[in-house]
């Protein structure tokens, strides 16, 4: 902009003589902002410039899960945050690049109360998809324009995951023990009723050998004969990972065809019956599917006899118990590690108060943040994680893996944020202790104790009341 100065004419007031000054002047070709304002809109129309439009964020609750939806002229980006399904283990909150998470009350979290672990600021949110990314439980979903942002290229993510090797026979083992229900086996051979209806009035002998049985489950998912008798939730433990604690045979509807005996992979049946010469054993086959719920915790690849599952942790690290803070230690009272454990993980041994099985443990830390006696320690060492690709982002997402591991995470700089400062607050004085004189005090106590026989009635009282 050129601006044209020209001198103030002199002028007087008050007898005063007014200080000459300049003032600009604008050329007269210089264009007026509605000008201006018609010529950007012309312009717009012509060459279909779009504007950025601020995002607008709204929030919703379904059931257990907080859904924040980021709306803009271009696109549409979806948190799903399912809190239930989240355990607090705060490795979101750590690598949050805008600082927009907050861990909750773990402590009170993991002694039942009923909140969200982790809050969101939406307004500081940049819906950058680092927190669905490094979930190790999955609780976080981001979802942009109709595509999951786990998926997208380029972008580094956990895949915590078991997928079944060429030992699988298949068996039930595994899916009874997953505690998060990703498991599922499929099993393709038919069962005895379709190659052998039920004959009547056949006898024999049939038993298990307790010591080669391993409660596989192949028997009874071929013949309804045999029952299989789950254990308690709460019976089956780290140093005991069996699900099923007895098999039992209903020889009403057994007809002794001695085929469980051929498909028994322990040769744990033996059965004194009549063979069918024209019906052929069928091979044990099947399918083992894994969801994407499965948080790699180990319990399959434990409890497998057959070493038939490959289990593939988020994270590797060290989890430690500080035995001098574990005094006051309450595992039964307290359970809070218990509660949060996503892997199941933590158990009460004989000769112990708690103990943790490190080989199921995935290192997510959430038992840390809930122990109130602040007796646990994780570490973590290696982040397995997808490649990342060298991008204009890159950075930022290498900061966040690297402090999934030390902690340390480069916020934004607020540097410039000017403070209002805090008043001081005005002590008020002390107030002056009154002086009692002793007279007055004695005529009090005597009119006091001139009363006292009359509140001592109670035909008085009442009818006072009543009054």
């Amino acid at each position: 902009m050129v601006a044209i100065f020209r001198k103030a004419p002199e002028t007087h007031a008050f007898g005063k003589e007014i200080v000459p000054s300049v003032t600009p002047r604008l050329p007269r070709d210089y264009a007026k902002p509605h000008q201006i304002k018609s010529t950007f809109l012309s312009l717009q129309s012509k060459y279909n410039i779009r504007m950025p439009v601020h995002p607008r964020v709204t929030q919703t609750v379904e059931d257990s899960h907080i859904i924040y939806t980021q709306h803009t002229d271009q696109t549409t980006k979806t948190i799903d945050y399912d809190y239930k399904r989240c355990c607090g283990c705060g490795v979101c909150v750590d690598l949050c690049p805008t600082d927009a998470l907050e861990l909750g009350d773990m402590k009170a979290i993991g002694t039942g109360m009923d909140a969200p672990p982790v809050l969101l600021d939406p307004d500081k949110c940049s819906f950058c998809g680092m927190c669905a990314a490094f979930c190790p439980t999955k609780a976080v979903k981001i979802d942009i324009d109709g595509t999951d942002s786990v998926k997208r290229e380029c972008y580094p993510h956990i895949e915590p995951k078991a997928q079944a090797n060429e030992n699988c026979r298949p068996c039930s083992l595994c899916e009874s023990v997953c505690s998060a229900d990703a498991l599922k086996v499929g099993y393709t051979f038919p069962k005895k009723e379709e190659i052998l209806p039920f004959r009547e009035g056949i006898t024999g002998e049939i038993e298990i050998d307790p010591e080669k049985c391993n409660f596989c489950g192949i028997c009874a998912y071929f013949c309804d004969a045999f029952i299989l008798i789950p254990k308690e939730k709460g019976e089956i433990t780290p140093i005991d990972h069996v699900p099923f604690e007895n098999i039992l045979i209903d020889e009403e509807s057994c007809d002794y065809c001695v085929l469980c005996e051929d498909i028994c992979p322990e040769d744990a049946i033996k059965v004194k019956g009549t063979r069918d010469v024209n019906v052929t054993t069928p091979c044990v086959s099947g399918t083992l599917s894994v969801s994407d719920d499965c948080v790699a915790c180990g319990w399959c690849k434990s409890v497998c006899p057959y070493e038939g599952i490959d289990v593939f942790k988020p994270f590797e690290g060290e989890i430690r118990l500080i035995e001098n803070h574990l005094e006051r230690c309450d595992p039964l009272g307290c359970h809070a590690c218990f509660n949060v454990c996503p892997a199941n993980a933590w158990y009460v041994p004989p000769d112990k108060k708690i103990e943790i099985a490190s080989d199921l443990c995935t290192f997510c830390g959430a038992c840390m943040n809930a122990c109130w006696l602040d007796a646990i320690t994780v570490g973590r060492t290696v982040v397995a994680h997808t490649p990342l690709c060298d991008t204009a982002w890159s950075t930022e997402w290498e900061r966040s893996i690297d402090c999934i591991v030390s902690g340390e995470r480069i916020r934004p700089d607020h540097s410039h944020v000017v403070a209002a400062e805090v008043p001081a607050r005005e002590v008020a004085p002390v107030p002056a202790i009154p002086v009692i004189d002793p007279a007055l005090l004695e005529k009090a106590q005597e009119r006091i104790d001139q009363i006292m026989p009359v509140l001592a009635d109670a035909k008085t009282r009442r009818e006072w009341e009543m009054a």
